[in-house]
């Protein structure tokens, strides 16, 4: 919600101080209004000293807060609080102040300080609905948006802001009723970022009827885009949802623009050869229980800090896991980056002299993209984080291999592709090793063929869903496994289940369990079914690590090929269907082969310790080598090119 400043009360003829702060304040106006913030708070401070009127100090705090000098803001509002308790306005920028630096609990702290007899407008109910929904307080936050609404019903964002919360507590279509109405109401170039998180929640929440209407109206909106544009998109529901590559192309390349738009990249720093160790950066917010994290804990640990100088810059969350203190032990440097703007943030990169810096998150929640387009690095990769193409000309390469990127794909990337020799997605020899268990400790029945397919609901389309339930007619005695992912999923499947003759029986749903126990867990089952256009990604290569077998679909998109990859790397190309024909056929076919999944289990047991997928030591070898190879061109003064895989 943009903030209604006062306007300062007009001079008096007879007070050359109140007047010479009146100019001041109207050349801090100007200044404003060309967004020159660090000017305009300058000037504004200078009138509230000049004359000690609340206006003037108001707009020196939000002008500090734009300016990137949240600090400053905050003994500002402080001081204005002070003198006028009641002053509702300072605890609402204070609060933006606060939440500036990364410290979302102070911002609740603010606000709640306000006294109970001031005032409480609009802009105080969002501001602390914001603060509570980053501390995690989605109860609270939605009371206090509910307050808000109540004031100002027609405000669009704030319906947005409220549907976030519920998302966040699992209820996916409660949620897209607020995206609805805040689209309904107008949300001008947030729309079809907008119109993406809409489409989202509903393939979480599984209300395929309603999905199909916002793909629709999406797709429209992305077609009817200007090519060259700069515009707010969703690009992870497209990648993960769309199985046009040129199209997810299209929707990266809009919201790279848009990123780019909106930052002043620092001067550019040319790669040059130096005496020394290679300096890897990854860049990141999941550095903690994080699938991110379960991934890259080995490789980190067995990069060769003899040659490689790593730094982990962290922009998340301290959960205090072990994971966490895993990934930290692991790296020679981890910087804390939390709180920081992300002008600030290249800027600690750039510090570091850090000659590859490798962003890990991607366009996913709680991006870093404004971060890599400061260009704080002279080379700059995508890897891991997002499933596709950054859109982004500041990022040079992308991690891949060759099946997830091959090259006859280059033109559903913007960066130039580098591949892996065994497959892109590290894995962790170190992690747990799944328990002897029955499928009854996890309310699975025990006589049946368990056909797991514990996907992120999103995943889970009409079509995969109609496959599916031809499977359980084909094979009686099966069972589909699934998670119970959100609030709506299990309603939702079990209708649509019932709708093609699958009576509720024949579905049994988990719940979300820690990483070990899940383990555990997951192999109890038979076989994997993938789903697409998005594979099993972190999933698909946890069954192959505890023995259970994935038949997955091989499509266009990178998304739909992660899988596929896998498979490649433990040596099963046969599990690799080119049609759903072909998936049909290949699942019947392991249902009524016990002995053959035996076979595939041993098989799969035995790369466990031995095979290349899950040799982390290997894949940092690999990948050194690999940044090598884009560090030689960049000093010879070449610019990147496609590297295909070669062994290290």
């Amino acid at each position: 919600m943009a903030l209604s400043l006062p306007t300062p009360a007009a001079p008096s003829a007879a007070s050359p101080a109140q007047t010479q702060a009146h100019r001041r304040w109207r050349e801090g106006q100007a200044a404003a209004q060309r967004e020159h913030w660090p000017q305009a708070a300058f000037d504004f401070e200078q009138a509230f000293q000049l004359h000690d009127d609340s206006a003037y100090g108001l707009a020196a705090a939000h002008a500090f807060i734009k300016a990137g000098r949240s600090d400053v803001a905050v003994q500002r509002t402080q001081g204005l609080r002070r003198a006028r308790p009641g002053l509702t306005l300072a605890y609402t920028l204070e609060s933006h102040a606060w939440l500036e630096r990364g410290q979302p609990a102070q911002a609740v702290a603010c606000l709640l300080a306000l006294p109970a007899d001031a005032p409480r407008d609009a802009a105080h109910w969002v501001s602390l609905g914001v603060a509570l929904q980053r501390c995690h307080r989605h109860d609270e936050a939605i009371v206090a948006f509910m307050q808000a609404l109540a004031l100002k019903m027609d405000d669009g964002v704030v319906h947005f802001r409220l549907g976030m919360s519920f998302k966040d507590k699992g209820l996916k279509a409660e949620a897209a009723e607020c995206v609805r109405t805040a689209l309904l109401l107008g949300l001008d170039t947030s729309e079809l970022s907008a119109r993406a998180q809409l489409l989202f929640l509903e393939r979480e929440a599984c209300r395929w009827p309603q999905a199909r209407e916002e793909m629709a109206r999406l797709r429209a909106g992305v077609q009817a885009a200007p090519d060259d544009a700069a515009v707010e998109t969703g690009p992870f529901p497209h990648a993960v949802l769309v199985d046009d590559p040129l199209e997810v192309l299209k929707v990266a390349r809009l919201y790279a623009r848009h990123v780019a738009s909106r930052i002043a990249p620092l001067p550019r720093r040319a790669a040059k050869a130096h005496d020394g160790r290679l300096r890897i950066g990854y860049l990141s917010a999941d550095f903690h229980q994080h699938a991110t994290s379960q991934l890259m804990a080995q490789m980190l640990e067995c990069h060769d800090r003899r040659r490689f100088e790593v730094t982990l810059f962290s922009a998340g969350a301290d959960d205090g896991s072990a994971m966490r203190a895993r990934i930290a032990a692991a790296a020679e440097h981890f910087e804390d980056l939390r709180g920081l703007t992300p002008a600030a943030m290249a800027q600690r990169i750039r510090a570091r002299q850090v000659d590859i810096l490798v962003d890990v998150k991607g366009a996913t929640h709680g991006t870093l993209m404004p971060v890599t387009a400061h260009r704080p690095a002279p080379l700059q990769v995508s890897w891991l984080g997002f499933p596709g193409s950054s859109g982004a000309d500041e990022v040079d390469y992308l991690i891949g291999d060759a099946v997830v990127t091959p090259l006859a794909h280059a033109a559903h990337f913007s960066e130039k592709l580098a591949q892996m020799p065994v497959c892109y997605q590290p894995n962790d020899a170190r992690r747990a090793r799944p328990q002897p268990s029955r499928r009854s400790d996890w309310g699975a029945p025990e006589g049946a063929l368990l056909l797991c397919a514990f996907h992120q609901s999103y995943k889970i389309s009409e079509e995969v869903f109609d496959r599916w339930c031809a499977l359980l007619h084909a094979v009686p005695g099966a069972v589909l496994w699934l998670l119970r992912w959100n609030a709506n999923v299990q309603a939702s499947l079990e209708a649509a289940a019932r709708a093609r003759g699958i009576g509720p029986e024949r579905l049994c749903f988990a719940p979300m369990l820690p990483l070990d126990q899940h383990l555990s867990r997951l192999a109890c089952a038979d076989l994997y079914l993938d789903a697409w256009p998005c594979n099993a990604h972190t999933t698909a290569g946890e069954a192959l690590w505890v023995g259970v077998p994935v038949v997955t679909l091989i499509g266009p998109t990178f998304a739909q090929r992660v899988a596929a990859s896998l498979l490649q790397a433990v040596a099963l190309p046969e599990l690799v269907c080119d049609s759903t024909a072909a998936y049909d056929a290949t699942v019947q076919a392991l249902c009524g082969d016990a002995a053959r999944r035996q076979r595939l289990r041993e098989h799969l047991l035995a790369q466990r310790d031995g095979g290349a997928l899950f040799d982390g030591a290997r894949f940092a070898r690999d990948l050194e080598a690999l940044y090598e190879r884009m560090w030689a061109r960049a000093v010879a003064g070449l610019p990147p090119e496609h590297l295909p895989a070669e062994p290290a």
